[in-house]
């Protein structure tokens, strides 16, 4: 137990001194030593026995992570190291590399200024670990290199030692080809380069790491780890050069303080004056500063209830700060402040800027809420996730009693993680839960059970489609209930060009005018299309073109309203829409503001969009997957079998040595229970992993059919429906 106070003590010592304190994650794709890596780094810092280190995973203390044997949750833990002569900080945040949980990452991404990317050294850059890396450059985050699994290359492939070296250089080549096309502004200061020791090689597993400083201090080289390899003595080699030491000597010699980091990233997420005083605290760090904190993640604790985690840009917490959570416009006083320590939570007195810190007390705070001491802080902007939610199921409470404690556990659950979306389905009044892929959904269902003692009946998956249009529609004229005003629609295909810009984050409703229009102009809009913007949503446009017309700026929040509703919910199914530009060419209002309120307004706009949409050759797009599947050669009949009967694609065939990866494309539809066919198709043989790629029309021989299915689920009447069916 002293041996943990002291640590403590130390911890607390650390956190005054920002310069000596490193906030980082591991990111890596599924299976390549992430939480193998952090259990090395802890045992380093004597926080669990050397002896356990690699087996243990420490920070896979959820029951469910630990009996799939994957990562579900971002951990968070604190920790000492030394580096020449003195003592640093690290707080370290381990993430999940399945796609199911890559709202984990994300979020996990906010609150580091570093990041160490694991490599295997056997399988490469595989597309889970652009996915992440594309994260972590994204929100401004340097990224080092640990290539793991160096002994496979020795045990398995047996291969010589310079065609190690070789694909060693190609690992390297390969990221930072990578880190160029994400972020070439950066490339020249953040390429990774062996010589500069910013690449750390080694095996998680066997606790054993080199780098060329480290070759300089401890004389074991390639040459040496290559010998000790092939006589099976890892033991020695471990003592020798220890990973922990190897790797967070990169991360303190590479990695930047709080202090550095704060300059560049502001800027890059947070779009307030940086001259003003908040704007100036966050960039130099500063403990004296207005509060200015990150919630990037949620915790629910059985004792101390929700714990929210976040990164401190400035100023400093104590039990008993009032803070204003600037999304929810609610405040909230922090009664306790505290630290992650793995599963453990360390109270403290106060904690200053440049810290990942734990609170409980901001019951209103969500992942993604910014807190401060400052009631008009700009908030800051808002974690974009890559994939979206494509998986959907039904739930509801075995026992009708308990649906008060369902809806209180589904709201727990969406804060926890917003890349998890609850719907009730006020027709059916059943309650969907949709998210990224089957496993995310049945993590979540196992949760409610176990965790909160609710016995639960689930639906078997189904996917959400989205409605669209391939043509342009008439004008369509849309009636208020009271006749006395009119709305003119036109839909469209929005080009998929400034659906991007806006879901990246580069062009968005805040911004100038001017900036705006030319952006948008370069994508694809007329130039009166796009001076007349006047709200992207989910996918969607809608543009005024319309001239001189009077009540009309009046009148606008509710046209738009009429928009949002339109496209959370299509005609030809109720199912969200995406890919639109609803464009309004005219409209007749009453002069008297009591004729054209919201009961007027609101469902005119809804049914002149809805008519407009059937007559503008109406389509449904269903979301895909990307599909990488290894096995050996003899299997590739089976797979790719396995793929075309499931209206999948095959991409590509990429072979190396006796191993073969065929890269497809599928629906995610067809790719319900994938997992089990996969296995029993190679003898389960096979290494796979999926990634969200898009929409895509559903082919034109199966929309009708599906258009019923979806109707039949949702009870709604089995035709197709008409225009006149929305217009009065």
């Amino acid at each position: 137990m002293t041996r943990a106070k002291k640590m403590v003590d130390k911890i607390k010592e650390l956190m005054y001194k920002p310069e000596k304190i490193r906030n980082m994650g591991i990111v890596a794709h599924i299976d390549h030593g992430k939480t193998t890596l952090s259990d090395n780094l802890l045992a380093g810092a004597g926080m669990i026995s050397e002896e356990l280190a690699g087996r243990q995973l420490y920070l896979d203390f959820d029951s469910q992570e630990q009996e799939r044997g994957i990562t579900i949750n971002s951990a968070s833990v604190s920790m000492v190291h030394e580096y020449g002569g003195e003592d640093y900080l690290i707080n370290l945040i381990d993430t999940p590399g399945h796609v199911d949980f890559g709202g984990e990452v994300t979020r996990a991404m906010r609150a580091v200024d570093g990041v160490i990317v694991v490599v295997d050294a056997v399988e490469g850059i595989m597309p889970q670990t652009e996915t992440v890396l594309r994260q972590a450059l994204r929100e401004n985050v340097k990224p080092v290199l640990f290539v793991n699994k160096v002994d496979r290359l020795i045990r398995e492939l047996e291969v010589s030692p310079e065609e190690m070296q070789k694909r060693f250089v190609k690992v390297i080549a390969d990221v930072n080809k990578f880190i160029k096309s994400v972020k070439p502004e950066k490339y020249d200061e953040w390429k990774l380069d062996v010589t500069n020791g910013s690449v750390a090689f080694g095996s998680a597993l066997y606790n054993w790491a080199v780098s060329v400083p480290s070759m300089k201090e401890t004389g074991i080289g390639f040459k040496e780890v290559y010998e000790y390899l092939k006589a099976d003595d890892s033991k020695t080699l471990a003592k020798k050069s220890p990973l922990y030491k190897v790797v967070l000597d990169m991360v303190i010699r590479h990695l930047p303080s709080p202090i550095e980091a704060q300059k560049k990233r502001i800027p890059t997420i947070w779009k307030g004056d940086i001259n003003s005083p908040v704007g100036q605290a966050m960039l130099n760090c500063d403990p004296k500063g207005p509060v200015a904190l990150m919630i990037t993640k949620i915790v629910t604790d059985p004792h101390a209830g929700e714990i929210a985690v976040g990164r401190l840009f400035s100023g400093t917490l104590k039990p008993g700060t009032e803070l204003y959570i600037l999304d929810k416009k609610a405040k909230n006083r922090a009664q306790t402040v505290g630290l992650f320590m793995g599963p453990r939570r360390v109270e403290v007195d106060e904690i200053p800027a440049g810290n990942i810190v734990a609170l409980v007390g901001l019951k209103d705070a969500s992942a993604g809420s910014t807190c401060s001491t400052v009631e008009d802080m700009e908030p800051f902007e808002s974690i974009k996730h890559f994939s979206e939610p494509v998986v959907t199921m039904a739930i509801e409470a075995k026992n009708p009693r308990d649906l008060p404690k369902l809806i209180e556990v589904l709201r727990k659950l969406a804060k926890e993680d917003p890349t998890l979306q609850v719907t009730l389905n006020e027709e059916t009044g059943e309650h969907l839960i949709s998210g990224m892929g089957e496993l995310h959904l049945e993590v979540k269902v196992e949760r409610i059970r176990r965790d909160f003692g609710l016995e639960v009946k689930t639906s078997p998956p189904i996917v959400v489609f989205r409605e669209t249009v391939t043509g342009t529609s008439p004008v369509v004229e849309g009636k208020s209930p009271n006749k006395h005003n009119r709305f003119y629609i036109v839909v469209e295909p929005c080009p998929e060009e400034v659906i991007r810009l806006f879901k990246e984050g580069e062009v968005d409703m805040k911004m100038d005018k001017k900036e705006r229009r030319r952006k948008l102009e370069e994508a694809g809009l007329s130039g009166e299309e796009a001076a007349g913007i006047q709200e992207y949503f989910e996918g969607n446009i809608f543009v005024d073109v319309t001239k001189g017309i009077q009540y009309l700026n009046e009148t606008m929040e509710l046209i738009l309203e009429g928009f949002r509703e339109a496209m959370q919910a299509g005609p030809i199914a109720r199912e969200p829409v995406y890919g639109l530009k609803v464009k309004l060419v005219d409209c007749k209002l009453h002069e008297d503001a009591v004729h054209r309120g919201p009961a007027q307004v609101i469902p005119a706009v809804r049914s002149a969009i809805f008519a407009a949409m059937l007559q503008a050759n109406p389509a449904f797009l269903e979301p895909y997957q990307k599909v990488y599947i290894t096995v050996p050669q003899e299997m590739m009949g089976a797979v790719t079998r396995e793929i075309q009967g499931r209206r999948g694609q095959v991409l590509e065939i990429n072979s190396e040595g006796d191993m073969i990866t065929v890269v497809a494309k599928a629906p995610v539809k067809e790719m319900f229970g994938f997992a089990g066919a996969i296995r029993s198709a190679t003898s389960g043989k096979a290494i796979w992993s999926v990634e969200f790629a898009g929409f895509e029309l559903v082919p034109q021989n199966l929309f009708e059919q599906f258009v019923m299915e979806v109707r039949q689920r949702k009870g709604l009447k089995l035709e197709f429906p008409k225009p006149e069916d929305f217009l009065g």
